[in-house]
């Protein structure tokens, strides 16, 4: 995610130079540098002291700690956690500020396409809103939420979301290759219908319901395979496993959080 907002800034006019990029591991330091143009150091310094927002793009497990090293240089800042799990109460008592935003983002933002649900907490006001969506934009579209605990929802259902397209996909490839097609063409068919139904999705007024409906003949090749997801309780199965991401993500921030 870091890397897509860096690139996205860039390719939108911020200069390299004013983007300044924390990173611990060498070779990630120097693949950023290669990419995008900026000037990674290792480890928070006096170089920060001036930034108006801090994105946080860290692993959970590592986030308290970082955030304890980095706090004396980001007082004057407005932070941003793309961080899965840890609450804002969580961030604020780290980094003792109460300007604090949640985002969960998904991994599509790396071609531009990605979805992002936010959380404000009180202290962060409409005109800085507005510039992390504007930020945002670059990698794709983003909404609010008021309540952060819907943010695990958000996570359930875009936030994890690609795996499971990737997971559908994945069983359509290998079906058409059980099939007699190759590889190959089973990707190409697959992807592009893929991407393609959800192109037609997003376009159309109609809900997912009903474009499902005008596929479906009675009878015909759509109702059988319909017919026998229906039998399995496909639907019911999804609903489950999205209600586990959620419920996972909600005892994460409790686990991380301290």
């Amino acid at each position: 995610m870091a890397s897509a907002l860096i690139g996205g800034l860039v390719r939108n006019g911020t200069p390299s130079s004013a983007i300044h990029v924390v990173e611990p591991l060498e070779a990630t330091r120097a693949a950023l540098q290669a990419q995008h143009g900026v000037n990674p150091v290792p480890a928070a310094d006096a170089s920060l002291n001036e930034c108006a927002l801090v994105v946080w793009a860290v692993k959970p497990q590592v986030f308290k700690e970082a955030a304890l090293q980095t706090q004396a240089h980001v007082s004057k800042a407005l932070h941003l956690s793309v961080a899965a799990g840890i609450s804002s109460d969580s961030i604020a008592a780290w980094l003792n500020t109460e300007r604090v935003v949640r985002a969960m983002p998904n991994t599509p933002a790396l071609v531009g396409l990605g979805q992002t649900g936010l959380f404000a907490r009180s202290a962060v006001n409409m005109d800085e809103k507005q510039a992390i969506s504007g930020m945002l934009g670059l990698v794709g579209a983003s909404l609010w939420v008021e309540e952060e605990a819907l943010l695990d929802a958000v996570t359930a259902v875009s936030g994890s979301g690609p795996a499971y397209v990737f997971y559908f996909l994945e069983a359509m490839v290998d079906a058409g290759v059980n099939m007699g097609l190759t590889p190959e063409q089973a990707h190409q068919l697959a992807v592009g219908t893929m991407t393609g139904a959800a192109a037609l999705a997003s376009s159309s007024s109609d809900s997912p319901a009903v474009l499902r409906e005008k596929v479906t003949s009675k009878g015909g090749t759509t109702y059988a395979a319909l017919t026998l997801m229906k039998d399995k309780d496909l639907h019911g199965i999804v609903v489950q496993a999205m209600h586990a991401a959620r419920d996972r993500a909600e005892s994460l921030g409790h686990e991380l959080g301290g």
